[in-house]
């Protein structure tokens, strides 16, 4: 039995690690023992993650770029290919707030604007990202990319209308992009997650519904265990060991399809 680690010598790209769901991928990825390339928004948060990695023996690059930006997004993956060699790994999960695009309101009062808010940052972004990192992967004849959505990409739960047409609209490009690409060596899977409980955008939902509800925030966070087969609430711990688990060999036969995380809360 081989007992390295899973991602031993893989090099793996991480969009919005800075964020709550993207540093824990993060530390699990060089947990597991890949080389890790940071981006996110702030340098100083991203920053923050690279030397906590580091600190735990794992091996961190830090960098400030814009995911809406081609360009940006261009560049930065050629000077990782020039000093790494290859791209092994990609996984995008930059976003909003959920204040951004009105997560929790119902659909006849969302407006066109919050609507649209996830459509033109997350799947232009998720497009942006894994096209670059396609081209790569297509000439090194290896590769795997991963998008990340949630629950309601399986509409389930009032007031996630914005959100869950962006998701869809990612699990559709992981089925057409992977359809294209698989054929060069390179798998595109999706992992669709229960909403985590611990990940800002979340806690922020939670905390307007509360509100709205009349109810305690832990009441509300209560209801989310409750959504799902297990009765038992998701973390980001959960979604970064999923994610650990597609980027191996491990899962060399998955392509083209969306892991279903949500513990039977969005069934396909």
């Amino acid at each position: 039995m081989n007992s390295s680690p899973v991602l031993n010598g893989k090099h793996a790209v991480l969009f919005g690690a800075a964020g709550t769901i993207g540093a824990a991928v993060a530390k699990e990825f060089a947990a597991a023992g890949a080389e890790v390339f940071l981006s996110g928004r702030t340098k100083s948060s991203v920053e923050g993650v690279a030397k906590h990695i580091t600190a735990n023996g794992g091996r961190a690059h830090s960098a400030v770029v814009d995911t809406l930006d081609d360009g940006a997004v261009n560049q930065y993956i050629s000077s990782i290919v020039k000093e790494a060699g290859t791209i092994d790994i990609i996984l995008d999960v930059s976003g909003p707030l959920a204040k951004e695009y009105g997560n929790g309101k119902m659909a006849v009062d969302l407006p066109i604007e919050e609507f649209m808010v996830p459509v033109e940052t997350m799947v232009r972004s998720r497009f942006i990202t894994a096209r670059s990192a396609a081209r790569q992967m297509i000439r090194q004849q290896a590769g795997v990319i991963i998008f990340v959505t949630g629950s309601p990409a399986r509409p389930h739960v009032p007031g996630a209308t914005g959100i869950g047409a962006a998701f869809s609209a990612i699990e559709n490009l992981t089925q057409n992009l992977a359809f294209e690409v698989s054929p060069f060596g390179v798998r595109v899977v999706c992992v669709r997650t229960l909403a985590n409980i611990d990940s800002r955008s979340i806690q922020d939902t939670m905390g307007f519904l509360a509100n709205h509800l009349h109810i305690t925030k832990d009441q509300a966070m209560a209801q989310i265990a409750q959504s799902n087969f297990l009765k038992v609430p998701a973390t980001v711990q959960d979604t970064a060991n999923a994610a650990v688990l597609v980027a191996s060999d491990r899962a060399r036969m998955m392509t083209g399809t969306v892991i279903n995380a949500t513990a039977g809360a969005a069934l396909d």
